[in-house]
Formats: C-alpha cells, structure tokens, sequence
C-alpha cells in the first residue's frame, strides 16, 4: 500500500511539474511568435497592428462580414507572404491541431463563399441584385484583421484574429492565459455544390448536439426542449448585449452514463480547440465544477437542415451552438461560441493580477 501511495504521488507531482512548465513553454512559445511577426511591421503596419492593451477595441467582438463592420488591426490581405506564415506560427502555438484546422478553416471557407456567389448566380439560386449586395460584404480570407494589444514585453498584453464568422481572442495576463470569447460560424454548414461539396468545418459539433437530444428518452427530451422560437443566432451575439444568467434544460444529474459521456465528447469538442496545456486546465475546471452541475437545453427539431439551437451551460463554462442563421433559413448555418465565465476577455485573470500585484 505504501509504494502504491508512492507511486500515485509521484506521478502527480511529475505531471503537475509538466503542466506549470508546458504552460510557461506554451505562453512563450506564442510570445516569441508574436515579436518574430511584429518585428517585420512596417512603420505603417505597426500604426494599424499595435494598439494599446486599454483600447476599447480589445474588449468587443463581432462577426458579421467586414463589408458591415470595419475591425481593428492589420489584414491579412495587407500582409506579405512571409508575414502571413508568422501570423500562421502564431495560431499554431495558440491552438491545438483540430483547433487550428477549424479557424483556418472558417477563413477559408470565406474565399468559397465568394466563390460560391457566381455559382449560385449561374444556377438561379440568386439574382442580380441579391448577387451585388453578397459581393459588397467583402468575404475574403484576405478580410480577417489582427491585432495585438499591448506587446509581449509587457505583462498584460493580448491579440485578437477577427472577420466574417470568427472571433479569436487571447488575453495574457503573466503566466496565465484567457481565450475567450471563441466564436466561430460558417455558411455553408455544409458545402452542397462544386468540387467542396460535402465540406463541414464544424460537422462534429453539430452532429455530437444531435445525437445528445436524440439518445435522451422521450420524458428527457420534453425536459430538455425549450418551446420557444428557434433564435436567428446565438442568445449571447456580438451585438444582442444579452447573458445567459438562469440555467434551463436538463440537468446532467438526470442523464444515465452513455448520454453524459456525449456530453462530454461535446464539452471536449470545444475545450479541446485550445492547446494541449489550457484545455487540459480548463476541462480540469469543469470536472472539479461538477458534471452533475451541467445543463443541456435544445429549441427546435431534432433533426439537421432544419433551424436547431442548443446550450451547454455549467458552472463555469457556456456554450452555444445555432443553426439557423441567413437568409435562407435551410438549417445550413452555424454560429457557435465557447466562453469561460467571468472571464471575458480575460476580465477574471486581469482582475486578480490588478488585486495580488501593486500597482
């Protein structure tokens, strides 16, 4: 019993060691990638790029397609070619593997979507004026903006990569890390026509949402189901100004052990966007936090191509996911965000670093 004791406490202690020094690996991997890009900034470039950590533009967030709203920070398309592959070193030390490919892969799907107009024009799924109005959105990969808040010299500094369907925000306050708010969409959900048919870049999202409200039984089902109007988008948007304060739908206490472990795989989904050390220390949060204390809630069918929302919402996590946005409303557009409560933008980290260090 003794070396088994032993045995368990050093494993804890080695793998407690790994993760306080592949966090500091981790920060500093992303730093160093971010002088490397900043360093190449022409004086102009920098005039755009580099803004305080205090601007207002740090703390907001949005992602309707730039042709509506102008962003903070420097274009891709404004970039050179050997900036645009430091700027992908940087996503590659933030993120994970599957992260990474889902964020580059909303920016991409951008320069389909501009594709797509003249097909869809060709095939009288538009017509002319409905074909002007989607060209002057400006959907590009060349249209997504970053900007760095503060430099990485500093203790409390930041970036955020922004355009059309995609908000990725990093706060960093020391040693410790926010990413949050995360939001990410995509129109199509799914490709239907041209050589990129069948293309789901939040496929598993959505069909892991699916396969929670339909393994529930009928009686958890009702529990789970709000009545109310599909929403055109996520409750908590850019620009509704709302919060997700009352918990609704059925609580995890009530789901038997195979629809918890879907919910998990949900959960999982999103937290492992993120890069190995910050899921794991996010996901560890939950755990402790209670999956008991976790509530799923659906509104809408239980089937794809049509409008479907859904949330999980625990202690201290939320996430949204809708498929019901556009004009069309076929059920082919998605809009998902993942948020750590309270701490928006790195508001909680910030808030203890202002409170423990004297200023």
């Amino acid at each position: 019993m003794h070396k088994i004791t032993v045995a368990i406490f050093l494993v804890s202690f080695l793998f407690g060691e790994m993760n306080v020094y592949g966090q500091t690996s981790y920060n500093d991997e992303i730093k160093k990638s971010a002088v490397s890009l900043i360093q190449t900034f022409t004086p102009l470039q920098k005039r755009s790029a580099l803004l305080i950590f205090s601007d207002t533009a740090r703390a907001q967030w949005n992602n309707l397609p730039v042709g509506l709203r102008a962003r903070a920070g420097i274009s891709i398309g404004d970039m050179s070619d050997e900036q645009r592959i430091l700027l992908h070193r940087i996503l590659s030390a933030s993120l994970s593997s599957q992260g990474y490919l889902k964020t580059t892969g909303v920016m991409h799907l951008d320069n389909l979507l501009y594709m797509l107009i003249d097909s869809t024009y060709s095939r009288n799924m538009i017509n002319e004026r409905e074909k002007e109005m989607m060209l002057g959105l400006g959907f590009s990969h060349r249209s997504y903006f970053l900007a760095f808040f503060g430099t990485p010299s500093e203790v409390n500094w930041g970036y955020k990569l922004e355009g059309h369907h995609l908000s990725v925000n990093f706060t960093f306050t020391g040693d410790k890390i926010s990413v949050n708010p995360w939001f990410m969409g995509t129109d199509p959900a799914e490709v239907n026509i041209t050589q990129y048919a069948g293309w789901r870049v939040l496929g598993q999202e959505e069909d892991l949402g699916l396969k929670l409200i339909k393994i529930l039984t009928p009686s958890q089902q009702k529990k789970a189901t709000n009545g109310a109007e599909v929403p055109r988008d996520i409750i908590t948007g850019a620009e509704s100004g709302k919060r997700l304060v009352d918990y609704w739908g059925i609580k995890a206490n009530e789901l038997d052990k195979k629809q918890k472990d879907v919910l998990l795989n949900i959960i999982r989904e999103y937290v492992f966007n993120m890069e190995y050390e910050k899921a794991i220390a996010e996901y560890d949060k939950i755990i402790k936090a209670g999956v008991d204390n976790i509530y799923f809630g659906w509104i809408g069918p239980y089937e794809e191509f049509k409008d479907h929302y859904f949330i999980l919402n625990g202690p201290t996590f939320l996430i949204e996911f809708d498929n019901a946005g556009g004009p069309r409303r076929d059920g082919n557009h998605i809009h998902t965000i993942w948020r750590e409560k309270g701490n928006d933008f790195g508001e909680d980290v910030l808030k203890k670093h202002y409170t423990e260090e004297k200023h």
